[in-house]
Parts: structure tokens; sequence; C-alpha cells
């Protein structure tokens, strides 16, 4: 299949990329490397480098026809959403309307779309919580998640092409950007790892589903030759709070940092954690990492970029 990747110079995205490649795809990724990294991109794709929203997108699309959309570019930082819904809508919503109408006109069949296991469902009532829980998100990140699984649902029904919006809990692994708003176990990582102090938000109660990356790869592959469409809840189950991690990392690290507090986010979700069921029968798919695999993996990464830099 011929797939475009967007934002595939980061985190998630390349990684997905990867395994696109190695199963035997044609890859294009689309980056504007605003915060994806050249060094991510895999040198068997075709690279494109634009933003979302630019009229040149309409040029691609005609001239590579993409099969499947693999959507992960975005405006990701729930702080600046709320600072600046304008921009974040703009990225989020009219990058995808961009994208899908281009695609529409030029062959595209399905959308593996990255939506969220956790804003888009706003402060939960049941823990985990399934694909059919009141969706009520307190941002205009999780408003545009949400908004663009609608606009998803109008394309397959007026044109017929099918979807898949994954809804990540919080990913985490190697490549992650530990300079973001988004991914407190690359933030911690780093800074122990160069005998910095982490500061935890709050009381450090404050519970997440953590997947490992390697697991929402395989969720991808399995996703494209899916005939299913609608929402995909794709998490752990297992509810982690920040200073459990915060003590996982510490000994990790080899480091002897102790916990230290500062005032709590504001607007931050209590607890966040999602029921997988669906993916289960829909993809044959579960998590197969645990915390402490995953999280030693990722240390492992950062060590070796500390020692570069």
């Amino acid at each position: 299949m011929k797939i475009l990747v967007t934002g595939g110079a980061g985190f998630i995205a390349s990684h997905v990329s990867d395994a696109f490649v190695e199963a035997g795809h044609e890859v294009l990724v689309l980056d504007d490397l605003s915060s994806g990294k050249r060094e991510n991109l895999n040198r068997h794709a075709k690279f494109y480098h634009l933003d979302v929203q630019d009229p040149k997108v309409a040029e691609l699309f005609r001239q590579e026809r993409p099969e499947v959309l693999c959507h992960h570019a975005a405006q990701m930082d729930v702080r600046k959403s709320v600072a600046d819904p304008v921009f974040d809508a703009r990225v989020n919503l009219v990058g995808l309307l961009n994208l899908l109408e281009n695609g529409r006109q030029n062959g595209l069949r399905r959308v593996l779309f990255s939506s969220t296991g956790g804003a888009i469902y706003g402060e939960q009532d049941v823990f985990p919580c399934p694909e059919q829980h009141k969706t009520e998100p307190l941002s205009p990140y999780g408003i545009a998640k949400l908004a663009s699984e609608k606009y998803l649902f109008f394309y397959q029904a007026q044109y017929g092409i099918s979807y898949a919006a994954l809804r990540y809990a919080n990913v985490y692994g190697p490549r992650q950007n530990p300079h973001g708003e988004a991914g407190v176990i690359a933030i911690f990582a780093e800074k122990l790892l160069r005998g910095e102090q982490p500061v935890i938000n709050g009381d450090g109660k404050q519970t997440r589903d953590y997947v490992f990356v390697g697991d929402l790869v395989r969720a991808n592959l399995l996703a494209l030759t899916s005939e299913y469409s609608g929402p995909i809840n794709l998490g752990t189950g297992i509810e982690t709070d920040v200073n459990q991690l915060f003590a996982h990392l510490v000994k990790l690290c080899g480091a002897s940092a102790k916990e230290q507090h500062g005032p709590a986010k504001a607007g931050e979700q209590k607890r966040s954690v999602i029921d997988s069921s669906l993916a289960k029968r829909v993809l044959a798919w579960k998590p197969e990492v645990t915390l402490e695999e995953g999280l030693r993996r990722t240390v492992e990464y950062f060590r070796g970029r500390v020692a570069k830099s």
C-alpha cells in the first residue's frame, strides 16, 4: 500500500513509519519539522517538508495518490490550546480538512487518526472508561480531537473513506521530546540522568494510563488492514500516579533525587485510564510491554542521548 504519514519525523509517527516500511509498504512522510526531527525520518520514506495547512498538499495528493492517510501531525500542547484556541483549531481541524478534501478527490480509501484517550473524555465517571463514555473535553485540544472524529465519520458516510480513530492513552518511549508539554516520563528521565531535580506538579497523586510506543505501532499495523471503522481505545487499563512513576525512574536512572512538588497545573485531570477491550475484539490487540520494561527501554535511550551531549 501507499501510505502518507503526517508528523512522521515526530515521536510516535516515526516509529509507525519505520514499521510500515519494514512491512513492505510505500511510505510518504509529511512534516513541517516544527517539533519533529530529521534524524527520525526513515531513509526509505519519501519526505515532504510541508505544513498540513499548506496549499501544496493538493499537489502531493495529485502526484502520489496515497491509499491510506496515517495522521499524527498535530498541535499537541494542551496548555497552548487553552492560550490560543484559534491556532489549535487551524492546525488540528483545518489541517485535517485540508488533507481529507484532497484525499477524497484523489483516491484515499482509509484514515488512521491519532486521537486521544485522555483529553477526549474529560473527567471520567468510569475507571477504566470504554469508548461509549461521555465525551466532555476540558481543553480546545480535546475538543478538536473530538470534532476531528466527527469529520472522519462524515467523510466515511459521504465518501466511503473508512477510518480508525486511535484513542491513545499516555504514550511514552524512545524519541519522545523531553522538552515538550506532553511526556512526563521523558522529562523526568532526562533530568534525572543529568543529575537535575524534576518537579512533580501538585501532590503527584494524579493517575494516567501509560502505554509504550511499540505497542501502539502494532495497533497501527493491525488497524491498517482492519475493516473496523470508528474510535478505538489503546491503553493498558492500569492507573499509575506520578509519584510511583518518579520512584521507578529514580531507581532505573541510578539517581538519588527525592520527591519535590510544585504547584498543581490548573485544570489537570485527576484520573485518566481507558478500557481497551474493543481493541482486543476488533484488532486482536492488547498491550504487551509492561511499564517496568517500557521504562527500562526508555531510560536506556535517554542514557545514550545524555552521554552524547
